[in-house]
C-alpha cells in the first residue's frame, strides 16, 4: 500500500478517532452494505420466485407447439405423426383438441376451456404433482372421466367422491341455434370427475382435461386436432427449460409451411419478457437508492477534509502535492464503498443460506411453498459488486474533484 492509501486507512480506521465524521463514515459504509445485502436477498427472492412460475409453466407447457397457420384444427398425416416420433430426441407426441365449453354441474354452471388429451398425455407432464384430489385418470374402463382446475371445482360446487356427471356443452357446428330452446342446439358430453388440480389462480379457473375422444365427439370432429405437443429428452432442454435450437428447426423441417412451431419461451414470449424486465427494474431501483445513499460519503469526506487541514498543511509543508493529499480523499471513499460492498455481500449470502437451509421466514396463506423461495445466482452477484462497485468508485472521483475545489 502506498503512502496515500496509508494515510487514508489510518484515518478510516484509527482507533483513537470517535468523531461525528467517523460515526458519518461509518454509517456511509453501513448505508452501502445494507443496500448491498438487500440486493443479493431480493434478488435472490425473485429468482427463487422466478423458478417457481416457470414450473408452473414447464408443467402444463410442452417443449415444442405445433399450430396450423390457417384454421382451427386439422387432422395430423400418419407420415407427420411417424417422422415426428421417430425423430431423434423426441419422447412423446401428444394430440390435443381445446375448446372453450359450457360446464354444468348438479345446479351450478361456469365457463371453461376444455382440453381433449390422449392417455400419453398424463405420463409426459408434471401435472399429477399439483392433483389437491383424486387422480389424474381420464379413462377408467368404459367411463370417461375428466380432471378439473380447483377453482372451477370450487365455483361447481364438485367432489371426485360424488356421483353426480360434469356435463360439458357446445353448440353444434351443423345447426342453428334455437332461440325458444337454447339448449336442444347444444352437443352434450357426460364425465365422471375424477381429478382436482391447483397450480395457479389463472390456470385453476380456466381447465379441465377431458378425454381427447370425447372432446372430438362433442365437437363433432373425428380425427381433428387444435394442436401437436411434443415433449422432448431432457438431453435435449437446457438449463433454461428451452429445448434446443436444432430439435427445433428438425420438427420446423418435418412439419412445412402450414405449421408453426413453438418452443416454451415462444408460447409464452409475454411472461418470459416481464420476468426479464421486472428484475431489471428491481436491480435499477435498488441501485438508485444505492446512489442516493453514496452521497453520505461525499458529506462524510468534506467535513474530515475541513477537521484535517492542519494535517494537510505539514503535508504540504513536507513536499506532498496536491494531487497526492486529493489521492488521500479518493482512497478513503474507495475504501468506504468496498468495505461497505463486502460486509453487504457477506451478509447478505449469510441471510440467503439461512432462508434456504431452515425456511425461517414463512409465506402467508395457501401457498405451494412454506417458505419465501432463495435461489442466489452468481451473475447476479457479479451485477451486483459491478453496479455497486461502479457507483463507488464514480463517488470517488467526485470526492476527488471535491476536494480539488
Amino acid at each position: 500500500m502506498d503512502l496515500s492509501g496509508f494515510i487514508a486507512g489510518r484515518y478510516l480506521f484509527a482507533k483513537k478517532s470517535h468523531n461525528v465524521i467517523n460515526i458519518i463514515s461509518g454509517i456511509s459504509a453501513a448505508g452501502i452494505a445494507i443496500g448491498c445485502a438487500a440486493l443479493v436477498i431480493i434478488l435472490s427472492i425473485y429468482n427463487g420466485f422466478d423458478g417457481i412460475v416457470r414450473s408452473f409453466n414447464n408443467s402444463y407447457t410442452p417443449d415444442l407447439l405445433v399450430t396450423p397457420v390457417t384454421g382451427k384444427v386439422f387432422t395430423p398425416s400418419d407420415e407427420l405423426l411417424e417422422g415426428l416420433k421417430a425423430q431423434e430426441g423426441v419422447r412423446t407426441v401428444s394430440g390435443v383438441l381445446e375448446e372453450n365449453v359450457y360446464l354444468k354441474y348438479g345446479e351450478r354452471n361456469a365457463v371453461a376451456t376444455a382440453k381433449g388429451v390422449d392417455s400419453s398425455y398424463c405420463s409426459v407432464t408434471g401435472l399429477t404433482d399439483y392433483l389437491v384430489e383424486g387422480e389424474f385418470e381420464l379413462e377408467y374402463g368404459q367411463l370417461r372421466e375428466a380432471v378439473i382446475g380447483r377453482t372451477l371445482a370450487l365455483e361447481l360446487g364438485l367432489r371426485t367422491s360424488f356421483l353426480t356427471p360434469l356435463e360439458v356443452y357446445f353448440p353444434s357446428r351443423n345447426e342453428e341455434v334455437s332461440l325458444l330452446d337454447p339448449m336442444s342446439s347444444l352437443h352434450l358430453v357426460k364425465l365422471h370427475p375424477a381429478g382436482v388440480l391447483s397450480l395457479e389462480q389463472g390456470f385453476d379457473k380456466k381447465y379441465v382435461f377431458v378425454p381427447i375422444s370425447a372432446m372430438q365427439e362433442l365437437l363433432e370432429y373425428t380425427d381433428e386436432v387444435s394442436t401437436l405437443e411434443i415433449y422432448a429428452d431432457s438431453t435435449r432442454i437446457g438449463e433454461n427449460g428451452v429445448v434446443s435450437s436444432a430439435l427445433q428447426k428438425q420438427v420446423e423441417k418435418l412439419a412445412g409451411e402450414g405449421f408453426t412451431v413453438k418452443n416454451r419461451r415462444q408460447q409464452n414470449e409475454m411472461l418470459y419478457k416481464m420476468l426479464s424486465y421486472e428484475k431489471i427494474a428491481i436491480y435499477l431501483i435498488l441501485l438508485f437508492v444505492m446512489i442516493i445513499i453514496s452521497f453520505n460519503i461525499l458529506g462524510s469526506l468534506s467535513m474530515l477534509r475541513i477537521e484535517k487541514q492542519d494535517d494537510m498543511a505539514i503535508l504540504e509543508a513536507m513536499g506532498a502535492e496536491k494531487g497526492f493529499i486529493n489521492r488521500i480523499f479518493l482512497k478513503e471513499s474507495l475504501m468506504i464503498s468496498f468495505l461497505g460492498i463486502i460486509i453487504g455481500l457477506v451478509v447478505g449470502l449469510l441471510v440467503c443460506f439461512l432462508q434456504q437451509k431452515f425456511g425461517f421466514v414463512k409465506m402467508p396463506g395457501n401457498f405451494v411453498v412454506d417458505a419465501y423461495p432463495v435461489v442466489v445466482k452468481w451473475l447476479d452477484i457479479l451485477l451486483i459488486i459491478a453496479g455497486v462497485g461502479l457507483i463507488g468508485y464514480l463517488t470517488a472521483l467526485l470526492a476527488g474533484k471535491t476536494a480539488k475545489s
